[in-house]
């Protein structure tokens, strides 16, 4: 006898709950949670993998797609409808192709028929994006949705991916015929944390030291040695130092992480509302609960002197990191959330927010001395480049934008020198070119919700290249140290390199299904350069670029 399939009331409760606070509705969040009576349920312990709502009721539609097209033993596959959770689903055939799949074979089940179908449209089905909280950088919503329903992106069907154990590219045929020393390989997996990674920082000053923060409030320090990722069957490291159990929140992500220029300090930014700043041995150095909401950012100022944050609770905060106390809470913002801030000199720092606009501030004053205006979203992600003349912001409006702060305390406005158009869906991520090339225009890149990333020339707003490689989200970017690599990190769980100059891909890695790439720091002391990746499952991964075979 079949087992029956049960769903309570209490278990719908709890998926819902979790679907409030991964889209940051924190309010409807609680009132579901007292009115629920959650609190005495056995399930809201449970870890609820971020978009599994919208993952079952995608398969969901799936089961209702198969549900209206099976006709006796065969299966009409030339509807042209969609399928819509709220609206009835009536089909419209298309002429033109075929109506029904081939009958079964004898013994054969109709869902092993469909197997190749449903993956088909499962890689192609997006959740909702119509909240834009959901979508934040600073979250890191994880890509259990499968990106897709792809209004804008493209619905191209993803390689086969490889498992986490998976650490080698599959052999080719020749390969298998001719015995060849094996090439050492370019990728380690991390394996300590027990939730999503969502951060990674190297440190600058002490080659191949690492941490790492995830979703539970747990920081993992790392010693990468240079040998570490030579083709010898040695284990990969361990952590050298586990700070957990930072928070007491059930909501205590780690959503940023910022080294010291002398690499002496570590600022870690959580979603429980407070700045925790450590040293490089994992001391702490100085805890602060002064924001009323989620920290998003957490940077210090070139120096070092300074820190400055960036909150749910609308306002950014500047901290004296010798005297180890608030200098001082700004509130340009309103009610509107600060998302980030970047500094442009070590007395003066950019903030951008939910309100649309950036908000440039000196430690001086408690006003703006500048307010730049004309994005048409939220702003996600805010970038000085290297040599603190130009500010880069990327929005939900899918632009981004170039202003120039070179004269930024004379008494002329500042308008926006260029646009960045071209992108269908809101944009995750910007990062300047750290070394360009003695006459030529700074570059910049940028990372977005449909599934691509794009290089621009910063001066003339051209588009040099639109890359089309991933089949999921695009969460993550960083050029080389030296400039002339481009890397890329999504929801479906691949690294793409780029050549900057000939724009065309080196290298790829996948880690496989539901193991996106949230973040990526590359980092170069003297001759020894290696990248770190966080990653969805709960790994962090290193690359040794050296180790990179060329495609």
């Amino acid at each position: 006898m079949t087992v029956p399939i049960t769903i309570t009331a209490d278990e719908v409760n709890c998926l819902i709950h979790a679907y409030f606070q991964d889209s940051g509705f924190q309010h409807s969040a609680f009132s579901l949670r007292m009115e629920g009576r959650l609190d005495h349920s056995h399930h809201i312990k449970k870890h609820i993998p971020r978009g599994e709502l919208v993952e079952r009721l995608s398969k969901a539609l799936l089961y209702a797609e198969v549900e209206a097209h099976w006709k006796g033993d065969s299966f009409a596959k030339n509807c042209k409808s969609p399928f819509s959770l709220l609206e009835r689903h009536v089909c419209s055939f298309d002429p033109n192709t075929t109506t029904l799949l081939a009958p079964q074979q004898p013994g054969e089940s109709n869902m092993a028929m469909l197997a190749g179908e449903s993956s088909i449209k499962r890689k192609s089905i997006s959740p909702s994006t119509e909240d834009g909280r959901a979508e934040k950088r600073a979250r890191k919503e994880a890509q259990d949705n499968h990106a897709a329903m792809a209004v804008d992106g493209p619905s191209s069907i993803a390689p086969k991916e490889a498992k986490l154990s998976d650490l080698q590219q599959p052999p080719t045929e020749n390969a298998l015929k001719k015995p060849k020393t094996k090439r050492p390989d370019p990728v380690r997996l991390l394996q300590a944390h027990k939730a999503e990674v969502f951060v990674v920082a190297w440190s600058p000053t002490t080659a191949g030291q690492l941490v790492s923060g995830s979703r539970d409030a747990t920081v993992n320090y790392w010693n990468v040695p240079s040998g570490t990722l030579e083709g010898s069957p040695s284990p990969p490291p361990r952590p050298t130092l586990t700070l957990s159990n930072l928070a007491t929140s059930s909501q205590a992500d780690l959503t940023s992480i910022d080294w010291s220029p002398d690499g002496s300090l570590v600022a870690i930014g959580s979603y429980d509302a407070t700045l925790r700043i450590c040293t490089s041995a994992g001391k702490a150095y100085l805890t602060d609960d002064h924001h009323k909401g989620p920290i998003f950012a957490a940077k210090f100022s070139p120096s070092g002197q300074w820190i400055a944050t960036a909150s749910l609770d609308s306002t950014s905060c500047v901290w004296d990191i010798k005297s180890k106390r608030l200098h001082r809470q700004y509130r340009n913002h309103e009610e509107a959330c600060c998302l980030d801030v970047d500094w442009i000199d070590d007395s003066t720092f950019a903030s951008g927010g939910s309100d649309r606009v950036v908000h440039i501030v000196s430690l001086n004053g408690t006003k703006p001395i500048q307010t730049l205006r004309g994005h048409e979203g939220e702003l996600n992600m805010l970038k000085c480049n290297p040599s603190r003349t130009r500010l880069a912001t990327c929005s939900d409006d899918t632009t981004a934008r170039i202003w120039n702060i070179e004269h930024l305390h004379s008494e002329k406005s500042i308008s926006t020198d260029v646009v960045l158009k071209g992108h269908k869906r809101c944009l995750t991520s910007i990062k300047w070119c750290p070394n360009n090339q003695v006459g030529e225009h700074e570059l910049v890149a940028t990372a977005s919700f449909d599934f691509t990333a794009r290089l621009w020339d910063s001066v003339t707003g051209d588009c040099l290249k639109v890359f089309t490689d991933h089949t999921k989200y695009v969460f993550a970017l960083s050029f080389s140290p030296d400039g002339s690599l481009l890397a890329s990190g999504g929801g479906d769980g691949s690294l793409n390199m780029y050549d900057v100059k000939t724009r065309e891909r080196t290298w790829t890695w996948s880690c496989g299904e539901k193991t996106g790439v949230f973040e990526i720091d590359w980092k170069k002391w003297g001759e020894q350069s290696l990248i770190a990746l966080a990653m969805e499952h709960k790994v962090v991964g290193i690359v040794d670029p050296a180790k990179l075979p060329r495609l």
